[in-house]
């Protein structure tokens, strides 16, 4: 049985930020939020040691160390699953994670394999789904057939005034407490938003290509090169970077992509850093401002 934690609330945002250091980003402070709410109710937790996910190129450090900071944090944690998934040695080498959890609940290889070729097929069809613009949480009711009634509209903000490029990592985007349900607000500012899930990956290693040294970091490689695909497009109007404060490699990335939103097209650019003490009114203002500059400038 598979006990998930419940979506990120005020509770698991406080209980994060008292369990983890200061220095910590906000995504890690929500993760240890999580990870409480799970303690007591669960007999393994899964914490894998992301350390690549594709070849030539790491994970962000800190998701690299979550297992240690974890024991380091707190004393009576039930047992992690802290595999090591690093693609930069082979594919091979994620079968072996695979096979190494799998001997936790049974001793059957091919049972094991059979379960990672399905979870495989459906990680597939989810990012199909985001291809067509579905978010992820509308996506994951669709794949797990909740029925259409009870689904959450699917595509809520639709074709709008303008087109906004909204690039960032997954969990500051989509998480709509910890983005104080950003797409949403944009939405009802009249903007249709565009995210790097719905960039074909060939196209953003073909864009990011262009940079004169490669960008060892898989998610700062996704947010440089979608955000020079939505400077080509002339039905984008605007980009918004939203970014962690503390985060080493976002305070890079988002430089760069700033200097290319202004040199390429001088194109309007927002950079909205988030934490535990970002208000919502505070960016409700600016999101607003965002799009008065975008009317004030003409965009259609």
């Amino acid at each position: 049985e598979v006990e998930a934690s419940p979506p990120t609330n005020k509770a698991i945002l406080d209980q994060g930020v008292k369990g983890a250091v200061d220095e910590a980003c906000l995504p890690v402070k929500v993760y240890y939020g999580h990870v409480l709410a799970l303690k007591g109710k669960v007999d393994l937790l899964f914490v894998p040691r992301l350390v690549s996910i594709e070849p030539k190129a790491y994970i962000c450090p800190k998701f690299m160390g979550l297992p240690d900071m974890l024991r380091a944090s707190f004393k009576d944690l039930p047992r992690l699953i802290d595999i090591n998934v690093n693609l930069r040695q082979g594919s091979e080498k994620v079968r072996e994670a695979v096979l190494e959890v799998g001997r936790l609940f049974t001793r059957n290889r091919r049972q094991v394999l059979t379960a990672w070729e399905k979870a495989r097929e459906v990680y597939r069809r989810y990012v199909a789904l985001l291809q067509e613009g579905l978010r992820p949480a509308a996506a994951i009711e669709r794949l797990c057939g909740v029925p259409a009634g009870r689904r959450r509209p699917e595509n809520p903000v639709g074709p709008g005034r303008w087109r906004i490029g909204l690039v960032g990592h997954g969990y500051n985007l989509y998480d709509e407490y910890i983005s104080m349900d950003l797409i949403g607000k944009l939405g009802r500012l009249g903007a249709e938003v565009i995210t790097p899930d719905q960039v074909p990956p060939a196209v953003i290693e073909a864009e990011a290509a262009k940079l004169p040294k490669r960008i060892f970091w898989t998610l700062g490689k996704r947010l440089v090169g979608s955000t020079l695909y939505f400077l080509r497009r002339e039905d984008v109007h605007g980009i918004i970077h939203v970014a962690s404060f503390g985060c080493g490699p976002d305070s890079l990335i988002g430089d760069l992509v700033e200097r290319f939103s202004h040199r390429t097209r001088k194109m309007p650019f927002l950079y909205l850093t988030l934490d535990e003490q970002t208000g919502e009114a505070g960016l409700q203002t600016r999101l607003e401002a965002f799009t008065d500059m975008l009317a004030w400038r003409g965009a259609r």
